[in-house]
């Protein structure tokens, strides 16, 4: 399926249950785009310099507390690197700290979305994201 409008989208989180229940949240919105999986900021920092991803029309949904690389130490590797530094990000989260929220946003991220608790409101936060990235025009 040889799209060049198809958006790769790389989830950066190391709680299964959370990469599951995006993926879920995906399906249940029709969300079809190839999602990688990093589960800390080095393996993803490893995934986005390889050449296994796509290098255009990707985003990243990054959590933030992980182990090994958070999320904010990664979105600073992202933003000194100048093959990665434009990268689309958005903050998908538990954390509601005001500190990871502002560095986040000093960090050039595109949006910070709080994780929902209930799957159909997760479902509908991957659903207006959906909408987003689809109007979004990216490189």
């Amino acid at each position: 399926m040889g799209d060049e409008r198809a958006l790769t989208i790389l989830l950066v989180d190391d709680d299964e249950v959370d990469v599951m229940t995006v993926k879920r949240a995906f399906t249940k919105a029709n969300i079809t785009n190839k999602v990688y999986v990093a589960t800390n900021g080095v393996e993803a920092l490893e995934m986005l310099r390889g050449p296994d991803l796509p290098t255009t029309r990707r985003i990243v949904l990054l959590d933030l507390n992980m182990p090994r690389m958070n999320g904010i130490e990664l979105l600073r590797e992202v933003r000194n690197d100048p093959q990665l530094a434009g990268l689309t990000v958005v903050v998908l989260t538990t954390s509601n700290e005001d500190r990871d929220r502002v560095e986040a946003f000093q960090l050039n991220v595109a949006g910070y979305l709080l994780k929902p608790v209930t799957f159909s409101h997760f479902a509908e936060v991957m659903a207006t994201l959906n909408k987003y990235w689809t109007l979004m025009e990216l490189p």
